[in-house]
């Protein structure tokens, strides 16, 4: 298969007539949508400034613009499946039954977690800084030893994703996680995705993109929203 958002215009399109309005902001940026959905994508410290006229002629090449495409299928795909149960990750898997366990993208609560359940993890991040971080270089070899790894939804637009899964050792369990994530079963056909953790929002949520306008990340816009997963 192609590259997640490569597979998700190859399949449905980019109709930007459906689009509302885009808010970028310095962590996140936000795509509404006419029917009010709203879909987020961190941006990672890169300055996004996408019009919805750009994405009529939307680069897979450029990193702004793939931010603003994955956040534009988080709106449309993430409000399209039943969720049967809400739970974060932590809730949802029991991972006192791996031995091997990665984060990539630094997930502070979540690791914070792990560390009062006395569960041992192993956290790689590109950018973010934590004295628990092991050094980038090694994480290729790190991840095809791990039994699960924890997956940030970041890679799918900063394209290290492919990678990722495909350096996943045959018994791996990968748990994709963030609200940047698509709720897309198609995603499940990637090798060793096993579930996705995700959010959504409430229609014409206006609070959701003051926040985001004004810089906030996820402390503050979170919780006016609602954790999924598949």
């Amino acid at each position: 298969m192609n590259e997640p958002l490569r597979h998700f215009v190859e399949k449905y399109g980019v109709h930007v007539s459906n689009i509302k309005k885009i808010v970028c902001g310095r962590k996140y940026s936000a795509v509404l949508l006419k029917n009010g959905n709203i879909g987020v994508c961190a941006n990672l410290s890169t300055n996004v400034e996408v019009k919805i006229e750009d994405l009529r002629t939307a680069d897979l090449n450029k990193i702004e613009h793939r931010i603003i495409l994955n956040a534009y299928f988080n709106a449309n795909l993430n409000y399209l499946n039943n969720y049967k149960k809400k739970s974060d990750i932590f809730k949802a898997i029991d991972f006192k039954h791996y031995k091997n366990i990665i984060m990539i993208g630094l997930f502070k609560p979540i690791l914070k977690k792990f560390d009062e359940n006395n569960i041992k993890i192993q956290v790689f991040d590109l950018i973010k800084k934590n004295h628990k971080l092991i050094p980038i270089e090694k994480e290729m070899e790190t991840i095809k030893k791990g039994d699960a790894i924890i997956l940030s939804a970041t890679t799918i637009f900063n394209n290290t994703f492919m990678e990722i899964v495909n350096n996943s050792g045959v018994n791996c369990d990968i748990f994709l996680l963030g609200p940047s994530s698509i709720m897309n079963k198609d995603l499940f056909e990637y090798r060793n995705i096993k579930k996705i953790f995700g959010s959504i929002f409430e229609s014409y949520d206006e609070r959701v993109l003051n926040i985001i306008k004004q810089g906030y990340g996820t402390k503050k816009f979170l919780p006016f929203g609602k954790k999924v997963f598949l």
